[in-house]
């Protein structure tokens, strides 16, 4: 048997710690196997590291989230993006409140406050800008449950929520009531990962507040929170509603609406392009460019702001010239004489 200062024997050790916290977090988190990741590299025309769902292999399903990845996730090879909702149940184990503005810690320590007086125990987490509040459930709740207690917390202490003309403010998580089968709802940055995209922090991760900054001991911190109970939470939102003004941000992400336009110089990319599903807030179809260049089979390469579908972008680095010009309608060059 080995002692403890044979090399495989640490090895060992290591591997059954990583193992177990791979674990811990799944317990956590994970609600559901379908996944995002951050890109590695930083687009070419953005500098920004977006985030995908892996592909499939042909024939086969998407890939599943397991520990394996998870492990690699908590090691900093890659970075996940998880989705709260299970379609099969509506339900989420946790709430997460994203604050990314001027003032978005003073807000997000006000609503923690506000939480404690109920019994909640949220967990403050850095961000770049600002932070993220989470709050885990004893067992899943309904998404809509969940929503509506934070939609009437954060509206009594007078926080900006986004949406319903701001354009600033928390963002809740799950951001949908409910989804459908094959919906995804919207994905958020997984904690304890490293953010490929904010090189200015300490080390690239970012931590909870109340805890030492080694993956164990904030792992420990986050099982020791109290969970909310499926009762405490009725008792919260009994005999309230989602608020009318952020019913429509409640709803099912919806078909995108293509824009015709009587100005015939007018270019609109949803004219041109189908949309196979909606991942976040973008619309995901196939890149003209790539497809001319018989790439991007899996069809998903191109991804289009949901609400600014002037917006867009392929993952593979086409250009949005190569973009236009594949659809034959390239970009006017502008003369100056």
């Amino acid at each position: 048997m080995p002692y403890i200062g044979d090399r495989s024997a640490t090895v060992d050790l290591r591997r059954h710690a990583a193992a177990e916290m791979a674990a811990q977090f799944h317990h956590l988190f994970v609600n559901r196997r379908a996944y995002t990741l951050q890109s590695m590299r930083p687009h070419p025309e953005t500098a920004r590291h977006y985030y995908f769902r892996p592909k499939a292999h042909e024939g086969q399903p998407p890939p599943a989230l397991g520990l394996e990845t998870l492990r690699r996730h908590l090691a900093g090879e890659v970075t996940l993006g998880l989705y709260s909702i299970n379609p099969k149940t509506q339900r989420s184990k946790w709430v997460a409140i994203d604050a990314d503005y001027k003032n978005a810690i003073e807000h997000l320590l006000k609503l923690q406050y506000e939480l404690t007086q109920d019994g909640v125990e949220p967990a403050l987490e850095k961000s770049n800008r600002g932070g993220h509040l989470w709050i885990f459930f004893e067992k899943p709740a309904l998404a809509k449950d969940c929503r509506i207690y934070i939609y009437h917390t954060a509206l009594r202490l007078g926080l900006p929520i986004k949406g319903a003309g701001l354009p600033e403010g928390i963002e809740i998580f799950p951001r949908q009531d409910e989804i459908g089968p094959d919906e995804f709802g919207n994905a958020i940055r997984a904690p304890l990962g490293v953010h490929r995209g904010a090189k200015e922090s300490c080390g690239w991760r970012f931590w909870f507040y109340n805890a030492d900054y080694t993956l164990a001991d904030q792992l420990t911190y986050l099982g020791r929170l109290r969970k909310v109970t499926e009762a405490e939470l009725q008792r919260f939102v009994a005999g309230k509603e989602i608020p009318a003004e952020f019913v429509q941000h409640a709803r099912r992400p919806e078909v995108p609406k293509r824009y015709y336009s009587s100005a015939p110089s007018e270019f609109r990319i949803l004219d041109y392009v189908e949309v196979r599903r909606q991942v976040g807030r973008n619309w995901i179809a196939r890149c003209p460019a790539c497809a001319q260049a018989n790439r991007d089979r899996s069809g998903d390469n191109l991804a289009i702001a949901v609400e600014e579908p002037r917006k867009y972008i392929c993952w593979a680095g086409c250009s949005k010239e190569m973009i236009r010009e594949a659809l034959g309608r390239p970009i006017t060059q502008k003369r100056y004489a």
